[in-house]
């Protein structure tokens, strides 16, 4: 495309009259008006034909002060307009569905679309949340089988589907830990926290109410176990870690960590965001863990992303299960033919201790069929074989990717490996940040850049088990590509300007954040 032809394709010709014209330039990435740029007046999207049921007087309906004295301010736009300006802006997103997503630590993976069209049945989707047992036996069930599975892969003995996603699941770990020290009759005020954690721990143990002790990582990049061991005590509750750990490295000394907090009467919490590792290879359970939160919108591939939707079950150890929140769907003993079940093999049951509920209704429901389905489809051996190319996938990156950019542990990881970008940064000034930025113009999502934090520039890379070779080939060449532009005597600035080719250049992420003027016509 030529100079002229891209500065004309941002070219939108006024409208003759009212909204914004549409016109061909609008398909690329042009400027995309918004809807009330679009509206016309007297247009709409569709009503309903007349019913025949005689009107109501809106004062009827509505009392004098809750009207409004004039009409709401809206876009008046046809149906074709409507759709036209949405899918646009869509089409402006980086997706799963449309290339691969190393967004490290998040694990980002296609999500088969078998899943969709189970979650989509009828018998599933369109069952209100509050109907009775009676009514819901299917439902029940499969929320019966699918804790059973992910105790089964946990290595734990029951389990809450309440949490809605990951931060929900820490808290509920938390609150379990809390309620079970205090029925002991020796609360407890200090959690213990790796340098490495993810970000959500330290909130999250502040939000149950604990005081965060920070335990610093060894030149391996895992826990330091004497610098563990010199902060138990017998006012520590327990440790909130995962394994691997954020770094993409296993904890090889998980035994002695889970033995040593054991002895103090701690107890040992497991992140799962990076379970996709070690799935249907080794369980949490079988390493001394006593509290399991998983992601099933991470490790089951159910959709993930713009903050939704998401489902953290927290599966426990059996002196847990009867703090667990309720009320739980549960196998009724005898089974329908049991005397007082009306006939239903399923009901609910709110253990004795419970912390009581901490979702609405019974937790995402639709995200917990997607993740069911996931796993019958890829039965035990299915499941790890994903944990086995996640591994693969990722130590050949790091591998392919460590003669370019700094590998600060060289050793084998696990589904994610941890690069950086510090020498480049010496050498030219071009920083992970560009590095992320330049990745959106060679088709690829940007990976987690500056974290964990205790890696300088830090480029966290997950390519998943989804990605094919020529996939994670491309993606290799991408970022060398980068690095050996930034070398170049244009590349540092060029690198700084990145992205040059997408809907949107660079934008201030401080200023946004700071200075946020949620509108739809917002200027600078």
């Amino acid at each position: 495309m030529t100079t002229a032809k891209a500065e004309k394709r941002d070219q939108v010709p006024p409208p003759a009259a009212g909204g914004r014209a549409l016109s061909a330039p609008l398909l690329g990435h042009g400027t995309e008006p918004t809807l009330f740029e679009l509206s016309q007046p007297g247009r709409s999207a569709w009503q309903l034909r007349t019913t025949g049921v005689p009107e109501v007087p809106l004062e009827e309906l509505v009392p004098d002060h809750h009207r409004r004295e004039g009409p709401l301010t809206l876009a008046e736009v046809s149906e074709r307009d409507l759709v036209g300006h949405f899918t646009r802006l869509s089409h402006r997103q980086f997706s799963v569905d449309l290339g691969a997503y190393p967004l490290g630590s998040c694990t980002m993976k296609y999500n088969p679309k078998v899943c969709d069209a189970v979650a989509a049945l009828a018998g599933l989707a369109d069952v209100h949340p509050g109907a009775p047992p009676s009514c819901t036996q299917g439902w029940m069930e499969l929320l019966v089988e699918l804790e059973a599975v992910l105790c089964e892969v946990t290595g734990m003995a029951a389990a809450t589907l309440q949490p809605a996603a990951g931060a929900a699941g820490e808290l509920t770990g938390l609150l379990l830990m809390r309620a079970w020290h205090e029925a002991q009759g020796r609360p407890r005020s200090t959690v213990i926290i790796p340098d490495s954690a993810h970000g959500t721990n330290p909130a999250s143990v502040t939000l149950g109410g604990y005081r965060t002790v920070t335990v610093p990582s060894d030149r391996r990049g895992c826990v330091d176990l004497d610098a563990l061991r010199a902060e138990l005590d017998d006012d520590v509750a327990g440790i909130m870690l995962t394994n691997p750990n954020t770094l993409g490295l296993f904890e090889e000394q998980i035994v002695d960590i889970a033995a040593a907090v054991h002895e103090v009467g701690g107890l040992l919490y497991y992140d799962g965001a990076n379970l996709n590792a070690i799935l249907g290879v080794v369980r949490p359970g079988d390493m001394g863990f006593d509290i399991v939160h998983l992601n099933l919108h991470k490790t089951f591939a159910t959709p993930h992303g713009g903050g939704g939707p998401g489902a953290g079950p927290v599966a426990v150890s059996p002196r847990l299960a009867p703090f667990l929140p309720g009320p739980r769907p549960v196998r009724l003993d005898g089974g329908a033919s049991a005397p007082g079940s009306g006939g239903q093999r399923y009901g609910w049951v709110t253990p004795e201790h419970s912390i009581g509920r901490i979702h609405s209704w019974h937790g995402n429901a639709l995200v917990l069929a997607r993740a069911l389905a996931y796993i019958l489809v890829h039965g035990a051996d299915g499941l790890r074989r994903v944990a086995q190319l996640a591994v693969l996938n990722a130590n050949w990156l790091r591998s392919r990717l460590s003669t370019t950019y700094d590998a600060p542990y060289d050793r084998p990881c696990m589904h994610e490996c941890v690069l950086s970008a510090a020498s480049l940064k010496r050498a030219t000034g071009v920083r992970a940040l560009d590095v992320g930025k330049r990745l959106l113009e060679e088709g690829f999502h940007a990976p987690t850049v500056y974290f964990p934090l205790v890696v300088d520039e830090a480029l966290m890379i997950e390519p998943t088990e989804t990605e094919s070779l020529q996939t994670l080939e491309a993606l290799a060449e991408a970022f060398e590509r980068i690095a050996a532009e930034a070398r170049a005597p244009e590349g540092p600035a060029r690198a700084a300007a990145a992205p040059h080719a997408t809907p949107v250049r660079r934008v201030d992420e401080a200023r946004a954040a700071r200075t946020l003027v949620p509108t739809f016509d917002a200027r600078p």
